[in-house]
C-alpha cells in the first residue's frame, strides 16, 4: 500500500475574527505557562485573599447578627451572651479550619477533608452542598445587595418596582451584577479582587467607625448596662426557667447562623495563595476570623445598647443603628452625618455583591476537585488560556442567573435555603478531624492529640446544634428545597462515577495486550524525515495507546518507516499548583513518551517523541503539528476517539470531542489526520 509523498503547510497565520477580539478586549490575552514568574504574578497574598474570600463573612454581619437578635425577641438582655457566643464560634470554626489547612494544604476544604477521612461517599456529600450553597452565595448575596442599594437611594422603592421588559428594574440590575461578575472572574482571580478592593476597605473603615463610636459613648454606663441585664435575667428566669430562658437562647443563636457563612472559603480556595502557601492561608484565617467577630458581635453590642429595635421591613437594623449613631452630626452646618451613614449603608450593600465572589471563586475549585476524582465531568478540572476555572465559573454564574429568576431575587426566599448546606460541611469537617485526632498512628506522631482535638469536638458540638436547629425551623420555609437540591445533584455525582468508573474498567482490559508485546532491548534506529512518518497523539503509557500503534500498522502495512509519539501535558486544576508540579507533569509525560519509544524500535520502527505544556489539548498539539509536519512533510497524524456501542445523550458530555476537534483544526491547517475507532464495548 503506498501513498504519494505530500507537501504539508504549517498551519496559516489569521487575523483574528471579531468575536475572538471582542474576547482578549474583554477577558486579556492567554498566560504563558513557561513564564517562571507567572505563579507569583497570579497568586494572591493574604490581605488580597482576605478581599477576595473574607467579603462573604463579613457581608454576613449584614444579616446575620440581626436574625440572631430578632429572634430574642423581647429578651434583648441576652445579647451580651449572644455576642460572646458569635465571637466565640467565629473563633472556633476558623481555629479548626486553621488545623485543616495545615493537613490539606493543597486546598478543597471540606470537600477533600470528608473524602480523605471519612470516605468517598461522604465526601460527594460535602462536595455538593457546597456547590449548592456556593450557587446560593452568589444568589442571596446579589438579591440582597440589590435591596440594600435600592434601599439607600432616594425614592428606593418606586425605583426598585418599576417593570422593565416584564421584571421589576431591581431583578435586571441583580442579573448585571451576576454578569459583571463572570467577566471579572473569567480574566483571573487576582484581577477581579484589585477591582473589588475599594468597596471591601470602603466597609471596614465605615463599620469600624460605627461600631466604635456606638460601643465607646456608652463605656461610662458598663455598670448600668450590667444591672439592666442581671435585672432582666432574673425578670426570664421567673417567667420561663432556666430551661426555657436556655431554649430562647440557642434558637435565636442558631437561626442567625447566617453569621458564620465564608468561613471555610479560605481552605476551598487554598491553591491560590501566595507560597508560604500554608502561611499565607493561616494568616488570611486570622484576619478573616478577627474582622468578622468583632464585625458580627460588635454590632449585637451595639443593638442593645442604643436599644435599636426591628420595626420597619423597609429599614434593617444596620440603617436604623448608622442613623442613630452619625445621622445628626454636622459640621460647619453641613449634614456630615448624614452622608456618612450614606456611604456606610452604600458600602454594606455593595460589599454584598462582592461576597459573591467566594462563590466565583471556591465554587469552580470544589467542581474542579470532584471532577479529577470522577463525581463531574472531567472538563469541569480544565483551565482556560487565562488559566481560570472557565467552565465552572459559567456554570456558577448560570446556576445563579436561574436562582434569581425563579425567587425574582426575594431575599426572604433565598435566606432560608442558604445556611443549611454550610453547617452540614462544618459538621463533616469537624467529624472528619475528630477522626483523624483519634487514628493510632496520630496520637502516636503526637503526643499532644487531646489539644488539637478539643477544638474540633466543640466545634462540632456547636455546627451540629445549629444544623439541626436550623434544619427544624427552616425546613417548611424553603430548607426543604436546598436538601432536595443537595440530594439530586449527589444522586447525579453518583452516576458520573459509576460511570468512568465502568468506562475505566473496560478500556484496563487493553492493557493485556502490554504482556504480549517483545520485551528484549532493540538497537536503536534513526529516522529518515524524508520517509512516511505516522504520529500518534497519545496520553499516559497503556494499552491503548499500543493499541493504536497496531491499528495503524494494521491499516498501512510495511508503509510507515517511522514513528513520532506526541504527547500534550494538560495543565488543569489539580496540577496548577506552582512551577514545580508543572514540571513533574511534564517529567511523567515524557518518562511515558521513552516507554512507548523504546517498545516501537523492539517492533524495529524508529521512533522518537514530543512533549507539549498547555491548558487546552487541541491548540497546542496543533501547533506541536506544524513543527512536526515542517520536519516530516510525509507525516500523517493519528488520535484515537472511543465509539461506544450504544451511544447515550451524555456519552459526549462526559466524553469530549477531542480528537474530532483536533481533526478539524489539523485538516483546516493542511495537516491530514486519521481518527482510530477505540471500541468500548458493553459490559
Amino acid at each position: 500500500m503506498s501513498t504519494p509523498a505530500q507537501s504539508v503547510p504549517p498551519e496559516p497565520e489569521h487575523r483574528p475574527r471579531a468575536g475572538q477580539r471582542l474576547k482578549r478586549f474583554l477577558l486579556g490575552g492567554p498566560k504563558d505557562l513557561q513564564d517562571p514568574h507567572l505563579f507569583r504574578h497570579i497568586s494572591l497574598i493574604a490581605f488580597l485573599a482576605w478581599v477576595g474570600l473574607g467579603a462573604d463573612g463579613l457581608s454576613s454581619s449584614a444579616y446575620g447578627p440581626e436574625e440572631a437578635f430578632k429572634n430574642l425577641g423581647e429578651h434583648t438582655y441576652l445579647a451580651v451572651f449572644l455576642a460572646a457566643a458569635t465571637a466565640f464560634t467565629v473563633l472556633i470554626i476558623a481555629a479548626s479550619y486553621s488545623r485543616v489547612i495545615e493537613h490539606f494544604p493543597f486546598g478543597g476544604g471540606g470537600y477533600v477533608v470528608a473524602s480523605r477521612l471519612l470516605g468517598p461517599r461522604a465526601g460527594v456529600v460535602s462536595g455538593s452542598a457546597l456547590i449548592v450553597d456556593y450557587v446560593l452565595t452568589i444568589s442571596i448575596s446579589i438579591a440582597a445587595g440589590g435591596d440594600a442599594v435600592f434601599s439607600v437611594l432616594p425614592d428606593g422603592a418606586r425605583w426598585a418596582n418599576l417593570v422593565v421588559t416584564g421584571l421589576p428594574l431591581k431583578l435586571h440590575i441583580e442579573l448585571l451584577g451576576v454578569l459583571v461578575l463572570v467577566l471579572l472572574n473569567l480574566r483571573g482571580v487576582k484581577e477581579s479582587v484589585t477591582v473589588l478592593m475599594p468597596i471591601f476597605l470602603a466597609f471596614l473603615l465605615t463599620h469600624a467607625v460605627i461600631i466604635g463610636t456606638g460601643i465607646g459613648l456608652h463605656l461610662g454606663r458598663a455598670q448600668e448596662v450590667v444591672q439592666e441585664v442581671s435585672t432582666g435575667l432574673s425578670h426570664g428566669m421567673s417567667t420561663l426557667g432556666l430551661g426555657g430562658l436556655l431554649l430562647l437562647f440557642v434558637r435565636a443563636y442558631s437561626l442567625g447562623g447566617g453569621t458564620y457563612t465564608g468561613i471555610e472559603a479560605v481552605s476551598n480556595g487554598l491553591q491560590i495563595m501566595r507560597e508560604p502557601r500554608v502561611q499565607t492561608g493561616k494568616r488570611t484565617m486570622a484576619y478573616m476570623a478577627i474582622s468578622l467577630a468583632v464585625t458580627a458581635s460588635g454590632i449585637i453590642l451595639c443593638y442593645l445598647l442604643l436599644d435599636i429595635r426591628y420595626a420597619d421591613p423597609d429599614h434593617t437594623m444596620n440603617s436604623l443603628l448608622a442613623a442613630k449613631v452619625a445621622g445628626g452630626v454636622r459640621l460647619l452646618g453641613i449634614p456630615v452625618g448624614k452622608w456618612f451613614v450614606f456611604i456606610t449603608l452604600l458600602s454594606e450593600a455593595l460589599l454584598l455583591f462582592v461576597a459573591a465572589q467566594a462563590g466565583f471563586i471556591d465554587g469552580p475549585r470544589v467542581m474542579a476537585n470532584m471532577a479529577h476524582d470522577s463525581w463531574l465531568p472531567h472538563r469541569f478540572s480544565a483551565l482556560s488560556d487565562r488559566l481560570t476555572m472557565q467552565n465552572g465559573v459559567l456554570l456558577m454564574g448560570g446556576a445563579g442567573l436561574a436562582m434569581l429568576l425563579y425567587t425574582r431575587g426575594r431575599v426572604d426566599a433565598l435566606v432560608v435555603m442558604y445556611s443549611i448546606n454550610v453547617f452540614l460541611t462544618f459538621s463533616l469537617t469537624q467529624i472528619a478531624m475528630i477522626r483523624y485526632w483519634t487514628k493510632r498512628e496520630t496520637r502516636r506522631k503526637q503526643p499532644d492529640w487531646k489539644k488539637h482535638i478539643s477544638i474540633h469536638l466543640v466545634g462540632a458540638a456547636l455546627c451540629i446544634v445549629i444544623l439541626t436547629i436550623t434544619v427544624a425551623e427552616k425546613f417548611r420555609e424553603g430548607g426543604w428545597l436546598t436538601m432536595l437540591a443537595t440530594s439530586a445533584l449527589i444522586a447525579l455525582c453518583m452516576a458520573i462515577k459509576r460511570h468512568y468508573a465502568s468506562i475505566f474498567a473496560r478500556l484496563k482490559r487493553l492493557d493485556q495486550i502490554l504482556e504480549a508485546l517483545p520485551s528484549q532491548p532493540a538497537p536503536k534506529k534513526a529516522l529518515d524525515p524524508k520517509k512516511p512518518t505516522a504520529v500518534l497523539l497519545v496520553g499516559g503509557y497503556s494499552g491503548l495507546g499500543i493499541h493504536s500503534l497496531l491499528t495503524v500498522l494494521k491499516l498501512f502495512p510495511r508503509y510507515f518507516q517511522n514513528v513520532i509519539f506526541v504527547t500534550v501535558g494538560v495543565v488543569d486544576s489539580a496540577t496548577f499548583q506552582g512551577v514545580e508540579e508543572v514540571d513533574r507533569v511534564r517529567e511523567q509525560a515524557e518518562e511515558d513518551l521513552k516507554k512507548y519509544v523504546e517498545q516501537a524500535q523492539r517492533m524495529g520502527l524508529p521512533a522518537d517523541y514530543r512533549v507539549a505544556m498547555g491548558t487546552e489539548a487541541v491548540t497546542e498539539a496543533v501547533r506541536v503539528a506544524g513543527e512536526i509536519a515542517r520536519e516530516y512533510p510525509r507525516a500523517i497524524f493519528f488520535a484515537g476517539k472511543l465509539i461506544f456501542e450504544r451511544e447515550r445523550w451524555f456519552d459526549r458530555f462526559l466524553h469530549n470531542e477531542t480528537a474530532y476537534a483536533m481533526q478539524r483544526r489539523f485538516q483546516f491547517a493542511g495537516l491530514p489526520m486519521v481518527v482510530l475507532p477505540v471500541r468500548v464495548l458493553e459490559q
